[in-house]
């Protein structure tokens, strides 16, 4: 039991040091400095500075507007490590006609992923369980069914709400849609310090 979770600490602090480099290799593409980045984000240059050096565990929250900042897609800040590091091995699988990447291996935490979903994946078929669910729409467009509720997402919209109410989500039969998805089981919780564009 005690060599799983040191197992399962390595793997996470590789996770998180990859992120701190996307982090500062994308600021230095954009050409800004941390004053210009604390300036644009309100998140302070002591803040991005750890970030960067992986000393600062990122959240949502940050990622989310730096993301908007360096104007690139959250998945290019969160996605999956490359295959060859042997600290963690995720693969892409297919799931209902969708491209899975897992993000995380906890099986029993919050759970992330990065899904594409093909444009034929236009067939609602509703399912409840427990447990809440974020998703923040990358590229494309992608439709969502919640209980008798019907919406269409773009690029940059974030849809939450608990899996107790029947839901779908998919294709609007356009174009393939790229999403993140994040899966909290009952009892965790996740924060959400900006109203969800549906409503």
């Amino acid at each position: 039991m005690r060599r799983v979770k040191d197992t399962s600490a390595t793997e996470i602090a590789g996770v998180l040091e990859q992120v701190a480099g996307r982090l500062k290799d994308v600021r230095t593409r954009r050409r800004l400095t941390l004053a210009e980045v604390t300036e644009a984000t309100g998140i302070s240059k002591s803040t991005l500075s750890r970030l960067e050096t992986g000393q600062r565990r990122p959240t949502l929250e940050l990622l989310l507007a730096l993301s908007h900042v360096y104007r690139v897609p959250l998945g290019d800040l969160v996605a999956a490590p490359e295959q060859g590091d042997p600290r963690i091995h995720l693969k892409a699988g297919q799931v209902k006609g969708r491209t899975v990447i897992p993000l995380t291996r906890q099986p029993d935490g919050t759970q992330a992923w990065k899904i594409v979903i093909p444009s034929g994946n236009v067939t609602p078929q509703l399912r409840a369980h427990d447990g809440h669910e974020w998703i923040y729409v990358l590229s494309g467009r992608m439709r969502i069914v919640l209980g008798d509720q019907d919406w269409v997402l773009g690029p940059g919209e974030i849809a939450e709400f608990g899996t107790q109410i029947p839901h779908w989500f998919g294709s609007t039969g356009e174009e393939p849609a790229e999403i993140l998805s994040i899966f909290t089981r009952p009892g965790e919780r996740m924060t959400v310090r900006t109203a969800a564009v549906l409503g």
